[in-house]
């Protein structure tokens, strides 16, 4: 049984967590073909990812019979083989990744759906940073993540108090980029994906290190980092063919580079 299934749809490659039973928690099995999976969206064959999870839930986090297994991976290796490898492989793709969050999103569940460019989540779904229940600190990068989207004090009350909010309520607070009925959900999150695969591929590449720079960057860095990467949008195929269309009057056809 593959714990990521993962399915070509035009450009965009389609990663479902597939451990419906358990509420697509990870072992370490999964963590490790999410990994695999991710590095095959690498390809220029994808110019978007989405990240969903099968049946009810998105996903509840670590299997925690796991975790507390002597045999098992221990804490530390969970972390730094299993969750930070995710997150940086989400980070440093070079196209837009969408959390589709159709459930429950705890612990690294959640973090890993702030991780995505775009989040979008049901009304029902929840967010739950659970740590502090089970007398833990949030990881998978949520003490980054979380504080960037909602502030600092919304932030501690999230992470300590580890209250559950639906995805409505996400969405008020910016923590997500939208919260849909159930019925469009599918709809929705596909039509995102798509509409960001036809876009200059590129463009959004440097709008994402744009955006991961900012927030450390003064503002003569960031104003610099401007210059370079408008040099580096301006030199390509989409740039020409967007200007190319708007004097044309037409809609233009991006290629990704």
């Amino acid at each position: 049984m593959s714990f990521i299934l993962f399915e070509k749809k035009d450009q965009v490659a389609h990663l479902t967590l597939n451990r419906p039973e358990k509420f697509n928690a990870f072992n370490r099995a999964m963590a490790l073909e999410l990994q695999a999976a991710l590095d095959e969206c690498q390809s220029t064959a994808y110019r978007a990812v989405v990240i969903t999870g099968a049946g009810k839930a998105f996903c509840s986090g670590q299997d925690l019979a796991e975790a507390i297994d002597p045999n098992g991976p221990g804490m530390n290796r969970i972390l730094k083989e299993h969750y930070n490898p995710i997150i940086l492989r989400i980070r440093s793709l070079e196209k837009p990744v969408v959390a589709g969050v159709n459930g429950v999103a705890a612990g690294a569940g959640a973090n890993i759906a702030l991780s995505c460019d775009l989040c979008i989540a049901t009304h029902q779904a929840s967010f739950i940073q659970a740590f502090s229940k089970i007398g833990l600190v949030p990881d998978s990068g949520g003490s980054y993540f979380l504080p960037r989207l909602v502030g600092l004090q919304r932030a501690a009350g999230l992470m300590m108090l580890g209250d559950k909010i639906n995805g409505t309520e996400a969405a008020a607070m910016g923590m997500i980029w939208k919260a849909v009925d159930e019925t469009n959900f599918t709809q929705e999150v596909t039509t995102t994906a798509n509409t960001l695969a036809s876009l200059p591929t590129t463009a959004l590449a440097l709008i994402k290190k744009q955006l991961e720079t900012s927030a450390q960057s003064t503002l003569a860095a960031q104003l610099e980092r401007e210059d370079q990467f408008q040099q580096q949008a301006a030199a390509t195929h989409d740039f020409n063919e967007g200007v190319a269309a708007f004097l044309e009057k037409r809609k233009p056809s991006f290629k990704g580079h």
